[in-house]
């Protein structure tokens, strides 16, 4: 049994993982002729908690359980933190711009800009879990765990923050749904997995070899299937009624019957931000960093390909706090639809140079 789960391992590894995400997208098409789009969706909801709670921190403790977490890897966690931050203050920036120039005013610029502001988060629990399968697996997982706390943490720590100061200055006074008690709980639980990892490892040495030869490749088989997994709940999320040529004029501001400030350039401002303004001005910082020897090639890979990733489908969990469903729907499904093939053409060429 523990020799065919060792003959597995190399095909839900490394780039074999990235095609089931057509996989999930293909297998959910045929599964909509049998059933509801809407029974599917909400079981691939619960597949996604799951995959959240039981998959993703057991990968994420194998992971530095197997590090040394010294000064390198505290370094780049300030880089990554960094790096977090300024994305969002790019999103917040850029949104308000946008809101000036359209002449939004009230609660329509504050919902606008809210809604950029939380889609500056990136797939990085479930896209960006393929970078777990790479050479740069460490820097990967430091950078997953960094992006969970902003996005479930800190993220609608602000939007509460401006959701109070609205009602506030408002005459109608609106109470808003918090995050469940679970989702608040996830980064300090994702965080936990890792502290606990370091820790073992750093006092004890302790290794997944230290655990003898069967248990160990449990550990990797069972760890290993989140990214397979993790990638076809992402290609099942994607909706072929969203694939259309109209919709994809929309996107690109080529229906002229669009209003200048419409759900379209909504959609538009929050895909722009995310596929495109983000990660030039990264790939531009960093280029130059990386050519003169100031980071590793391992942390050049990550911050680049991160850059890249599609909005997370975890947004919709942030819709009680104010921020519009359409234009976090829309925006998830392009970004998807573009950044994945870019991803693994990244991957591919930093994992031939920098493997």
């Amino acid at each position: 049994m523990i020799d065919i789960l060792n003959d597995i391992l190399p095909y839900i590894s490394g780039l074999y993982t990235l095609p089931w995400i057509l996989i999930g997208f293909v297998l959910t098409i045929i599964l909509a002729k049998i059933t509801s789009r809407e029974k599917i969706d909400r079981i691939m909801k619960k597949i996604g908690f799951i995959l959240l709670y039981f998959f993703i921190p057991v990968l994420v403790f194998r992971i530095f359980l197997n590090t040394s977490f010294q000064e390198k890897e505290i370094e780049f966690a300030i880089v990554v933190s960094v790096i977090v931050f300024f994305m969002y203050l790019l999103a917040f920036f850029y949104a308000r711009f946008k809101a000036k120039s359209w002449g939004l005013t009230g609660s329509k610029k504050r919902l606008f800009i809210k809604t950029v502001l939380t889609n500056q988060g990136r797939s990085s629990a479930f896209i960006g879990g393929a970078l777990l399968a790479s050479p740069w697996y460490v820097e990967a997982a430091i950078y997953i765990a960094l992006v969970g706390v902003a996005l479930f943490a800190i993220i609608p720590y602000i939007l509460s923050y401006m959701h109070k100061k609205e009602v506030k200055d408002s005459e109608k006074v609106e109470q808003i749904t918090t995050l469940p008690w679970f989702l608040k709980l996830y980064p300090w639980y994702l965080l936990a997995f890792v502290i606990t990892a370091v820790v073992i490892h750093a006092t004890t040495g302790i290794t997944t070899k230290s655990f003898g030869y069967e248990l160990e490749t449990i550990v990797i088989f069972y760890s290993a299937v989140t990214i397979p997994a993790a990638l076809y709940y992402v290609g099942s999320g994607i909706h072929p009624t969203d694939l259309k040529k109209s919709e994809l004029k929309k996107l690109l501001g080529l229906d002229k019957t669009n209003e200048t400030g419409d759900h379209w350039a909504w959609v538009r401002t929050i895909f722009f931000i995310t596929v495109i303004i983000t990660p030039i001005l990264t790939t531009i910082i960093f280029t130059p960093i990386f050519i003169y020897g100031f980071i590793s090639s391992a942390w050049f890979a990550v911050i680049i390909i991160n850059s890249f990733l599609p909005i997370t489908s975890t947004n919709m969990f942030l819709l009680p706090y104010g921020i519009d469903k359409r234009s976090t729907a829309h925006s998830i499904t392009w970004s998807t639809i573009v950044c994945v093939p870019i991803i693994v053409i990244l991957i591919t060429i930093f994992g031939i140079y920098f493997g």
